[in-house]
């Protein structure tokens, strides 16, 4: 009688145990049909978390700061500490800081960047981080292609490789890559100035590289005055636009000029120092997005 009980409670104990594995199973399935695009909100600079259907995930820029661990806690299972690939736009202390956080604690199996030279201490790590690192290193160069499962991420700058330069400005060396899934794209600009969409639109007439048309966009340069011309913007043409763009911060991001021309075309623009951490799902067709709405 015993043992009777006690096989009743295992096989309860199973029964439970396979139903959670079932209704795991069916939550997965859904999950699976969508793309994931996390805007971080981690203070003044750029950190995006892109998690594909297959469950390809991608960190484009880590920010200023320890702050991105937390971000991605948030969007990966603990137990779970690879990173597919890393893009690093430009190694300004913005974009890179946080990456180094990421490195010594994730196992990166790529690294995509421009191979610049900077004379900085966070440069100097960054360095020394990636040559430890097994990750296999990439160059950035238009027209690369990555595909991730059904996704699949192109280069559009810069047009040649930069490894070993030196530059008085790093934005204008900035990494701009657009993502589509389905019937949905988007473009990620880093801190890239009007000169460089300036070149960009100049391949558009040239008929190479002009595949600009995005449903989301990832406003170059924290909304800077310095980017985002009316001319890129209409190429562009962005269901959202989204700013990356600390709190209060000591630059007046985002610009007054930069927003007057998204009002101008009725483009939505939602902002990490408004809304917080942004998250924009894709099924292919249509995108939705998830944000705080602010109490003013």
């Amino acid at each position: 009688m015993e043992n009777r009980g006690k096989l009743n409670l295992l096989l309860v104990f199973f029964l439970i145990l396979a139903n959670a594995f079932v209704w795991q199973a069916l939550f997965n399935l859904e999950k699976d049909r969508h793309l994931e695009v996390s805007f971080f909100d981690i203070g003044q600079g750029d950190a995006i978390f892109i998690e594909t259907p297959h469950k390809h995930q991608i960190l484009i820029d880590g920010g200023p700061s320890s702050a991105i661990l937390e971000k991605l806690a948030k969007e990966m299972p603990f137990w779970d500490r690879t990173i597919d690939l890393v893009i690093l736009t430009h190694p300004e202390k913005d974009h890179l800081a946080g990456l180094l956080e990421v490195l010594e604690r994730y196992e990166v199996k790529q690294i995509l960047w421009t191979g610049i030279i900077r004379q900085t201490a966070e440069y100097n790590k960054w360095q020394e981080l990636i040559k430890k690192e097994k990750a296999k290193i990439t160059i950035a160069q238009a027209p690369q292609k990555i595909k991730a499962g059904r996704v699949f991420l192109s280069i559009l700058y810069p047009f040649e490789s930069l490894e070993g330069g030196e530059f008085k400005n790093s934005n204008d060396t900035s990494i701009i890559s657009r993502l589509i899934f389905g019937n949905n794209s988007f473009l990620f600009t880093g801190d890239a100035t009007k000169s460089v969409e300036k070149k960009i639109l100049s391949k558009c007439g040239e008929k190479v590289n002009c595949l600009l048309d995005s449903d989301v966009l990832k406003v170059s340069h924290h909304g800077s005055k310095t980017s985002s011309s009316e001319e890129f913007l209409k190429e562009v043409s962005p269901e959202i636009a989204i700013i990356s763009c600390g709190k209060d911060n000591i630059y007046g991001h985002p610009h007054s000029e930069t927003l007057e021309i998204f009002k101008k075309y009725d483009i939505e623009v939602l902002r990490t120092d408004i809304n917080g951490d942004i998250k924009i799902i894709s099924d292919g067709e249509k995108i939705y997005a998830r944000y705080q709405i602010p109490n003013f």
